[in-house]
């Protein structure tokens, strides 16, 4: 530690007596990633140990500036460190504009909150956006700034407060990858500030970029073609990955690093307890490659969670990253630097879908034998929607051979195909698709009355995959009412380009009336729902990291997952009647149940080898 020992007291000296125990403590135990990540990413530079050196200051600043109530919450992590890993958990995410109108309005949800069993709520951005398009609130112009039409600063404030009080986490979404092209940094930019214009990535004339795209993908090819936009103000080319408003950040300068970690632990001292870091995936860039999940992204993610750790340790980290299974893991980094406790398994979500439309759990099966264990401290978000697209293309690796026309194929199906039960949007030429969980599961649609049956189990199927996988499960505001798209947004010239609007509607206050009505469809699905998760509640097996394991099963539309070797969830894919001989799961005997089991269509059956638990979970 002696190599340290000056960083540390840059750190400590700022603090106030009774934190310098603790924060020693914590910087002897994550200096050292945080000091060797920063000196790989920055060491050449001359200034390094100077810049260091203010970093800790800083950082040591805001610890100081940290709220009792929180330095009590991190000291309580601290010594629970799977507190979020548990059964217990359930999670819920949300629009601020569409769930609750305000943030005050969000605080008048609490109650719903806690009567669906959530304890973990993600709010979509609330920051103070770009003005006009802001591709939904992810062009920030300000990191600090709540969204006046949203609300103030000081009911963020009384938001955290009151959620604490509630026993539910806030987590709030950190754009890493770029800022608009309104905020401050951009601004700066383009009036000639060069230390700014260094933030972002410019070039003269399209020599680079044209090097660059020669192996980049686009994200949005029809709504925003190309990586790279022309700035008159700049006098050159700036990447855009996104959209030409979101001019992506240059991790290459200290400074950007420095000013995005300050951010974050700006917003943890109001009370925000996760951060979803939006877009990792592409923080680094690197000729002759896709510029994604570059070995530099991950040690960005590795520094800021070492800094984390020393200033404020109840705050968690989840990757955004929309990326095949096999990339997956590398975002929680490793024992000796771990990077985010959460990331999200987009490609669990994606072949569960796929599974339904195949009636064939060939490709999930896939996706749950290639997905390795947890690392200590770590959780899966497991979840059905949410408010992007589903992309498909996550699930290449494991479609096979021909694996364009295969995933072509359940695109189609959930765009309307013939045969289909879906009322799914396309989106990007068709490679994407979006749309409610209920739509696309069939679920109370109009003229459709005889089928909800069936289309209720499909929900619960999805559902129940992301209760029982092992992970911390996450609800899209609406899905627990069994909301539909919202179709207008498709004539509105605004929205008409991002189908994604389509699973944004404000939460419906006919269905969420309706809710305690279960002869109603919201009423069938909130109760439902309620159901699963009482369920799960009860079953420590279901926590994140428990032992998962596939077993052999004769029909390929049904999915047999052993969580631990006490709990077994038994799912069947396809809209025929399947009889399973649970002997030739080889896995055991089942205490109070027969020898075979009939799994209706789309149905899902439970079992626990205390027998408390052989109820089908559909209607």
């Amino acid at each position: 530690m002696t190599m340290h020992l000056p960083f540390s007291e840059r750190l400590l000296a700022v603090l106030p007596a009774h934190l310098r125990a603790d924060a020693a403590r914590r910087y002897a135990e994550h200096g050292a990633v945080l000091h060797g990540r920063l000196a790989h990413l920055y060491g050449d530079s001359a200034d390094f140990s100077a810049w260091y050196g203010d970093l800790l200051e800083a950082a040591g600043r805001l610890h100081g500036a940290r709220p009792a109530p929180l330095l009590a919450q991190d000291a309580a992590r601290e010594n629970a460190p799977q507190w979020f890993a548990s059964e217990q958990m359930l999670g819920y995410s949300a629009y601020v504009r569409q769930f609750g109108g305000t943030l005050q309005g969000v605080a008048g949800r609490i109650a719903h909150l806690r009567e669906a069993g959530v304890n973990y709520l993600h709010l979509l951005p609330f920051l103070r956006p770009r003005d006009g398009d802001n591709d939904g609130g992810f062009a920030l112009a300000s990191f600090d700034d709540v969204d006046p039409a949203l609300g103030s600063n000081d009911d963020l404030d009384a938001l955290c407060t009151a959620l604490r009080e509630a026993g539910i986490s806030l987590c709030a979404d950190l754009v890493l990858n770029h800022v608009a092209d309104d905020h401050p940094w951009a601004q700066g930019a383009a009036a000639g500030d060069g230390a700014l214009r260094e933030f972002f990535h410019v070039y003269p004339d399209r020599t680079m970029p044209d090097r660059f795209e020669a192996t980049l993908a686009q994200v949005f090819p029809q709504a925003a073609p190309g990586n790279f936009t022309w700035v008159e103000a700049l006098g050159g080319w700036v990447w855009t990955t996104f959209y030409p408003f979101q001019w992506d950040l240059n991790y290459a300068n200290p400074a950007v690093f420095a000013e995005l970690a300050a951010a974050l632990l700006r917003l943890a001292n109001r009370g925000v307890d996760a951060f979803r870091l939006d877009s990792t995936a592409f923080l680094w860039k690197r000729e002759g490659t896709s510029c994604m999940n570059q070995p530099e992204a991950h040690t960005i993610l590795q520094a800021l969670r070492a800094l984390v750790d020393i200033v404020a340790p109840g705050v968690l980290l989840k990757a955004e990253a929309i990326v095949a299974t096999r990339h997956l893991p590398a975002y929680f980094g490793t024992p000796a630097a771990p990077e985010c406790q959460l990331a999200y398994h987009s490609s669990l979500m994606a072949a569960g879908w796929a599974a339904l439309a195949e009636q064939d759990t060939a490709m999930l099966r896939t996706v749950i034998a290639t997905t390795p264990p947890l690392p200590p401290g770590a959780s899966w978000i497991t979840y059905v929607r949410c408010h992007d697209d589903i992309g498909w293309k996550v699930l290449a690796d494991e479609a096979g051979a021909d694996a364009q026309a295969r995933l072509d194929h359940v695109a189609a199906f959930y765009h309307g195909a013939p045969g289909s039960f879906a009322r799914g949007v396309p989106f990007q030429s068709g490679q994407a698709t979006n749309g409610s969980a209920a739509a696309l599961a069939g679920y109370d649609l109009p003229g459709q009355d005889h089928a909800n049956a069936h289309a209720l189990r499909r929900l619960l199927l999805l559902h129940g995959l992301a209760y029982t996988f092992g992970g911390l499960p996450l609800l899209y505001m609406g899905d627990e009412l069994g909301m539909q798209n919202d179709e207008a947004c498709l004539a509105d010239p605004v929205r008409a380009l991002d189908t994604r609007w389509v699973q944004r509607s404000p939460l419906d206050a006919a269905r969420l009336a309706q809710r305690d009505d279960p002869a109603s469809g919201a009423g069938a699905v909130f109760a439902a729902l309620g159901a699963l998760g009482a369920q799960r509640r009860a079953q420590p097996a279901l926590a994140a990291g428990g032992a998962r394991r596939l077993l052999p099963c004769s029909d390929a539309a049904v999915l047999a997952l052993l969580c631990g070797e006490d709990f077994l969830n038994l799912s069947n894919f396809s809209g025929r009647a399947i009889t399973l001989d649970l002997a030739s799961l080889q896995a055991g005997h089942w205490p109070g149940q027969a020898a075979t089991v009939m799994l209706a269509p789309w149905a899902m059956l439970w079992l626990t080898r205390d027998g408390a638990m052989h109820k089908e979970t559909s209607t």
